[in-house]
């Protein structure tokens, strides 16, 4: 176990470090950083002057030594909207972002689970194709829709739900299930084919022979098999969701991690952009790094790989 654990500590530092030089090099070359801080309407000297206050003049290796060696100390810089520390910014933001993915994988998975389940025990049943329907039209529906859908008719018509903000626990109710809408889709399908896979072995055969009872041959023996997908997609999905909410997270008015990302997008804050590409490529190589470590725990064979 400590030979795989090393072993995928150190991939993953080396892809952190990949991503970080892609990220901070894909942003340099997109296009002349210091014209477009300086506007449209400025001079070559203005333009220069903004280039050397920045340290955009510099040699790109050299930018992206001085940065890295900042980031892993903790400093990320300043905005240039807010002139802000960054990490305060990622700080600020990191728990809305953090809440709203929480909450929604947890309904997600509460969710997709059973119904992967059921769906594979009643495989080729009406239980199964209206699983299947739930499936298909959460990745058909997109997000962005359902959110205002979920707005117009809780928040408008019914009036039960705030509509916007982030205050309290209520707040979160409408994004919460408008988010896990687009995580439940994959995971129950998985589950599903997991299952039947599992269910169609000959372990799961002999357990019957034994005359074991239906839900601990189930439970007990073929979700613990099945399952193991699922772990690593929730890992995966969770990193994703912490940077790929920006859409409902602006619906909805929360100020979390993806708004954020948008707004020094649109503002040109690319102190802002390469820290929060940079935190949410470590989170997601971590949560990756877990589900590795989980999947190894829960089958003694991923180790031996």
């Amino acid at each position: 176990m400590i030979s795989f654990l090393v072993n995928r500590l150190f991939i993953a530092i080396m892809v952190t470090v990949t991503v970080s030089v892609i990220a901070f090099s894909l942003l340099r070359l997109s296009g002349d950083l210091a014209a477009e801080l300086a506007g449209d309407d400025a001079t070559e000297a203005e333009i220069a002057a903004v280039a050397k206050a920045y340290g955009l003049d510099r040699p790109l290796y050299v930018q992206y030594l001085d940065w890295a060696g900042h980031a892993v100390s903790g400093d990320l810089g300043q905005s240039i909207f807010s002139n802000e520390p960054v990490w305060e910014i990622l700080t600020g933001a990191v728990p809305t972002t953090a809440k709203l993915a929480v909450l929604a994988l947890s309904l997600g998975v509460g969710l997709a689970i059973p119904l992967g389940i059921v769906a594979a025990v009643f495989q080729n049943t009406w239980i199964d194709r209206c699983a299947l329907i739930v499936a298909v039209g959460g990745q058909a529906v997109p997000n962005f829709w359902f959110g205002l859908m979920m707005i117009l008719l809780f928040g408008v018509i019914l009036r039960w739900t705030p509509i916007s903000g982030q205050e309290t626990m209520a707040h979160f109710i409408l994004p919460t299930i408008t988010v896990a809408l687009t995580t439940i889709p994959q995971k129950m399908r998985i589950t599903r084919a997991g299952m039947i896979e599992v269910l169609q072995s000959d372990y799961i055969r002999t357990a019957k022979a034994k005359g074991l009872p239906t839900r601990s041959v189930i439970f007990k023996h073929a979700l613990r098999n099945a399952i193991l997908p699922v772990v690593s997609l929730t890992m995966v999905n969770f990193g994703f969701l912490l940077g790929g909410t920006v859409v409902v997270e602006t619906i909805f008015a929360l100020n979390g991690l993806g708004f954020e990302a948008f707004q020094a997008i649109i503002r040109q804050d690319f102190p802002v952009l390469q820290s929060v590409v940079l935190f949410i490529s470590v989170i997601y190589i971590l949560l990756t790094l877990v589900a590795d470590l989980i999947n190894a725990r829960l089958d003694p064979r991923i180790r031996l790989s």
